[in-house]
């Protein structure tokens, strides 16, 4: 029997867990804290991500290797690699690690990408956001998710205070600046690429953050055919280019009828969680299917979708549970301010159906702020 191991012990490889029991998986799930959720589904190694015994421990235990989060260390990926085949590949996850990196490969790919810049103190921040014209986003290179590692620039008045947040971090991590980009919505592309190359996207998502951090997903996007291949097609190029193996999501920015790209997530995605129950083939079987070198799933969306992301503490599962089309998703883990701790799904044959359906939800839980976005564009 097949063992796969997976570096990170969060919600997506608790979900990788359980998609591949199906198959006659094993796997084993190694992460620093005791408590990773994924341990409840799987055996759990504890150990630091840069211990050399830990990870021979692991490697000694499994077929296979990926991993469940973009912040595992890259070297020890390229580590473990001399032991057992690891997917995707340490380059991969390297330069989807390191923003600066990320996004020069974006331009030389042809992937359209808004201006940015390295910086490495506060004089050449100053002069770059003269250059980029006022608004602008400081991050981190690296380590940065979910709205973390960075401060929002509205103007030239603001870079001593960006400094003052994000600056001690230049020597360490580093530093990037971005043009703001005043986006109309956000896209992403969730795409799988098995050991043959085979590409296989599912369709277009749009998506909804609050506060840095995804509040709901809607598949398939409202697009033209054109807008949707194009970004297929981003995503094509960008898995060629680094012989990915796996699912990957490319996430996008929409403005006057143009795409640009984002970032990349070297992972199964949370705005692919809507495909466990509405496509044919889930992002996390198929990210399992590639990495072992099975044929890939089907892709294609089964009706409408919506995905709600549950942030800090779980509602009530009832609203969700009644309605024909609904899934929930509990992550198990102890509530949390800004922790992501479980979703729903709410599935239907078309948009106006998926529209009454979160409607009504949204009503029972109080959050119509959150489903409201989605019900518009449904109903428009």
């Amino acid at each position: 029997m097949t063992t796969v191991g997976i570096l990170g012990g969060g919600q997506l490889a608790r979900m990788l867990a359980l998609s591949g029991a199906p198959l006659g998986l094993r796997f084993l799930v190694m992460d620093t804290a005791p408590d990773a959720c994924a341990g409840q589904f799987a055996p759990l190694l504890v150990g630091d991500y840069r211990d050399e015994a830990a990870l021979a421990e692991f490697a000694s235990k499994v077929d296979v290797a990926t991993f469940d989060f973009e912040n595992v260390p890259a070297e020890s990926a390229e580590w473990l690699a001399g032991r057992v085949p690891v997917f995707p590949n340490p380059r991969a996850l390297a330069v989807a690690q390191d923003r600066l990196v990320e996004k020069t490969l974006f331009r030389e790919l042809g992937i359209p990408v808004g201006a940015f810049a390295d910086v490495d103190s506060l004089e050449a921040l100053r002069a770059e956001v003269e250059r980029l014209g006022g608004a602008c986003i400081l991050k981190t290179r690296r380590l940065g998710y979910d709205g973390k590692g960075q401060f929002r620039i509205k103007s030239p008045a603001d870079v001593d205070a960006a400094w003052e947040a994000l600056g001690a971090q230049a020597a360490t991590v580093g530093l990037i600046v971005e043009a703001f980009i005043p986006f109309e919505r956000e896209l992403s592309v969730v795409a799988v690429r098995g050991r043959d190359g085979e590409f296989r996207t599912w369709p277009l998502t749009e998506n909804w953050h609050v506060d840095g951090v995804l509040s709901a997903s809607l598949a398939p996007a409202r697009v033209d055919a054109a807008l949707a291949d194009a970004a297929c097609a981003h995503a094509r190029r960008l898995a060629e280019s680094l012989d990915y193996v796996g699912v990957f999501a490319l996430e996008l920015f929409y403005r006057d009828g143009a795409l640009l790209a984002n970032e990349m997530a070297p992972r199964v995605h949370n705005s692919g969680h809507w495909t466990i129950e509405g496509a044919e083939t889930s992002q996390f079987q198929n990210h399992l299917r590639a990495v072992l070198g099975l044929p890939l799933g089907d892709t294609r969306v089964l009706g409408q979708a919506c995905m709600l992301n549950w942030i800090g503490e779980m509602p009530d599962a009832r609203a969700v549970l009644q309605e024909a089309g609904g899934h929930w998703h509990d992550y198990g883990k102890e509530p949390r301010t800004g922790r992501k701790v479980g979703h729903a799904t709410l599935r239907a044959d078309d948009a106006s159906s998926l529209a009454q359906a979160l409607a009504r939800v949204g009503g029972v839980l109080g959050r119509e702020a959150q489903v409201a976005p989605v019900v518009a564009r449904l109903s428009g």
